[in-house]
């Protein structure tokens, strides 16, 4: 795996870390996958501060998944950039579900996790739009982008939406971004620097992703407050400030877009 595909373990750490401690998610398979890869994460991509963030950005994707498979009973999920991620099993998908990601992440992957008539997992480089002629035929798409946007340059990743767009008569977009202000930080201290990553992208409006079919639709938290209150005492009190405070929010941004 390069650096780009390492990044995956970070999330993966977090999110079994909080499932053994019985707070913010449940994911008994990260537990699994984490125990058995045992992958040597160091420094600040190991700090519990991290895990709890991750996984918070995680419990908020799925919710919004949730959200819109409830509405759209007959479209299709696209995670891109899935990584080793078990959201297809934490939301109880029963509509066709692709899971993409790079040859070599999709081939890890295929170790924890078996294809069925209505789960699939794609290898491809998600700006390598042609994964889109392996997507079941219909009218709406529910696209997750957890982790990934700050690794594809702008103009690519607009193409991407577009191209989307262009399959769909309706789309449903979560994507999390950094802001160029994130990005410019992240040369001084980026966990993801730590697995070989010294190159990533902001996005500098919510706008600067719109293509003429998509619209806006809002910002979320990526921190909850429902969530961060399942922390003690103290670590809430450090939590949001060092994560959830005014800092962080010039940093980290959670979009919504729909066609």
């Amino acid at each position: 795996m390069n650096g780009v595909n390492k990044t995956l373990f970070i999330p993966l750490y977090g999110k079994a870390l909080v499932s053994k401690k019985g707070i913010i998610l449940r994911d008994e398979k990260a537990e699994q996958i984490w125990e058995s890869e045992q992958f040597p994460l160091k420094g600040k991509s190991k700090s519990k501060w991290l895990a709890y963030f991750m996984s918070m950005r995680s419990a908020v994707f799925d919710e919004w998944t949730k959200d819109q498979l409830a509405q759209n009973p007959n479209g299709v999920v696209m995670h891109l950039g899935c990584g080793l991620d078990s959201r297809v099993e934490r939301v109880g998908c029963a509509l066709p579900w692709y899971d993409i990601d790079f040859e070599s992440v999709i081939a890890q992957r295929k170790r924890y996790y078996s294809e069925t008539e209505n789960y699939k997992m794609l290898a491809f480089d998600i700006t390598d739009t042609r994964f889109l002629d392996e997507i079941a035929p219909t009218s709406h798409a529910i696209v997750v982008m957890e982790g990934v946007s700050m690794y594809i340059e702008n103009e690519t990743l607009a193409q991407t939406l577009s191209a989307i767009c262009d399959k769909f008569s309706t789309v449903s977009i979560l994507v999390d971004c950094y802001t160029p202000f994130g990005a410019k930080m992240s040369k001084i201290k980026n966990p993801v620097k730590e697995v070989g990553v010294n190159k990533v992208y902001g996005v500098k409006s919510p706008q600067t992703l719109l293509n003429g079919e998509l619209t806006f639709v809002k910002e979320h938290s990526l921190t909850p407050n429902k969530l961060i209150e399942q922390l003690n005492g103290c670590e809430k009190f450090i939590f949001k400030t060092l994560y959830a405070g005014s800092i962080s929010k010039k940093i980290y941004k959670l979009y919504e877009y729909k066609k």
